[in-house]
């Protein structure tokens, strides 16, 4: 049974969510067989309380029917009706979901039943809806456009004078604002995929919308606003100021968007953020840390489930380099449980190493990565690189020296390492031993050695080195 494919996408729904396909499928409007509900209830069980039967089809068609002979074809058809009657079940709650939608195809039926006794209240109703709709995305202007549409329409039927001014300017401008938006967002899409693939996509009148974007009564709608400056940060990178106007829009629209895509309004920011500083621009190092804490306090992973190590790591890195080390504890005490269960431990005790070395709690960051030992090479590479960091700031050389040795070994044995990755942290052993083999005052040796660390291109912790020798010039 667990290979059926209808099987399997059942297995995508909660207790609650089958209860809600259960009394769908129970109601006689949408489905008299009762051999489709008993299939259904055969399967959930099966998902909910998995046995070592053998769900043959042979033994479902028992199971379900023991009083006919097998039939494959009416088996597949009891499956399709019940996999329909699944689809209807999403289209269903996805159409409760929609609040303009289900008003407007209500207007259309007014009219075309002449419901006049409906008349008077289903456009109080209509006319109270935008101010309860809470997200003003391309979906809310489509919804509004849908509604007038059906409004002005059923005026026009039931109204006896046609001399009052109607809902026609509003049609036009919700569809305005709809096309509008959309049409920059699809262009922003293209724009981020052409930095991954070569492929020409040609979008029809952008020049033009683009310039009817950047008038004042398009600017004062949040969708458009947004998504045009988005295109300014693709096609213009180095403006900066384009980045903090569009800093101040996200701010301005702060849940304005649903989830999922507000989240990816920020990814756009992170992402930007995280290009300068690999240009070096150090500034944004302040403006990615507050990315992440917006990314924080708006749930954004919380409401994912679970976070990735690269991810959780990334934060953590983050908000050590800001110095802000009360938040970062906070937030690695707080959502290490949000990651999955064969990476959570390992990743919270390296995580947590990174807060004592920049703390200076030296002796806690020999504890902790003395104790484990690191399944992926990724985690098990920054581990090494921190204790050798840590040995030398304490002064501890003979470990020092043990464990530069057992890298070395480690990086030579190891065939999951890249090539180009092990160089790097070759590179880092290499100068490291130099380091600590300098002679105290041999100034000569100290220049020569700053000058070879600077003109090497790929060290790991390059910084930390070149520190390390400012410290003895």
């Amino acid at each position: 049974m667990q290979t059926f494919k209808l099987f399997q996408i059942l297995t995508h729904f909660d207790k609650l969510e089958q209860n809600r396909i259960r009394k769908f499928i129970s109601s006689p409007y949408f489905n008299k067989d009762k051999v489709v509900l008993a299939l259904f209830e055969l399967m959930a069980e099966e998902i909910n309380d998995p046995t070592n039967k053998n769900w043959t089809k042979e033994k479902i068609w028992d199971t379900l029917v023991p009083e006919l002979p097998y039939d494959d074809a009416r088996l597949r058809k009891y499956q399709s009706d019940l996999l329909k009657l699944v689809e209807q079940y999403l289209i269903q709650q996805e159409f409760e979901a929609d609040t303009f939608t289900g008003k407007a195809y209500l207007l259309r039926a007014i009219r075309k039943k002449k419901l006049k006794k409906l008349h008077n209240s289903t456009l109080k109703t209509v006319k109270e809806i935008p101010d309860k709709v809470l997200h003003r995305d391309g979906n809310y202007y489509l919804g509004q456009y849908l509604v007038e549409s059906s409004y002005d329409q059923l005026i026009s039927d039931f109204e006896e004078t046609k001399t009052e001014k109607t809902n026609l300017e509003v049609i036009s401008n919700m569809l305005d604002n709809f096309y509008i938006g959309e049409k920059l967002k699809i262009f922003c899409e293209v724009l981020s995929r052409k930095r991954l693939t070569q492929h020409e996509y040609g979008i029809n009148l952008i020049d033009e919308l683009l310039k009817i974007a950047s008038r004042d009564e398009y600017q004062g709608v949040p969708l458009i606003a947004i998504y045009s400056q988005i295109v300014k940060l693709y096609t213009e990178p180095h403006k900066l100021e384009h980045y903090y106007i569009y800093k101040r829009l996200l701010n301005d629209a702060s849940n304005i968007f649903p989830n999922a895509e507000e989240k990816g309004l920020y990814v756009i920011a992170q992402n930007y953020c995280v290009s300068q500083i690999n240009q070096g621009n150090s500034e944004f190092l302040n403006e990615l840390f507050n990315v992440y804490k917006n990314f924080i306090d708006k749930d954004f992973f919380k409401t994912e489930g679970s976070l990735d190590s690269s991810t959780f790591r990334n934060i953590v890195v983050v908000g050590l380099r800001n110095r802000e080390y009360e938040w970062t504890e906070k937030f690695i005490n707080d959502y290490y449980k949000t990651l999955p269960s064969e990476i959570r431990e390992n990743t919270y005790s390296f995580n947590l190493s990174q807060l004592y070395f920049y703390q200076k709690k030296y002796a806690n960051v020999i504890k902790i990565l003395q104790e484990v030992e690191y399944n992926d090479y990724i985690t098990n590479l920054n581990a090494k690189t921190t204790l050798i960091m840590t040995y030398y700031e304490v002064d501890e050389i003979d470990p020092l020296y043990n464990l530069l040795e057992s890298f070395r070994v480690y990086l030579n044995r190891n065939k999951e390492i890249p090539s180009a990755r092990k160089t790097n942290f070759k590179n880092l052993i290499k100068f490291t031993k130099k380091l600590i083999s300098l002679p105290p005052t041999d100034t000569k040796i100290l220049k020569t050695l700053k000058t070879e660390v600077e003109s090497t291109k790929n060290i790991s912790s390059r910084d930390w080195l070149l520190e390390k020798i400012a410290e003895l010039e």
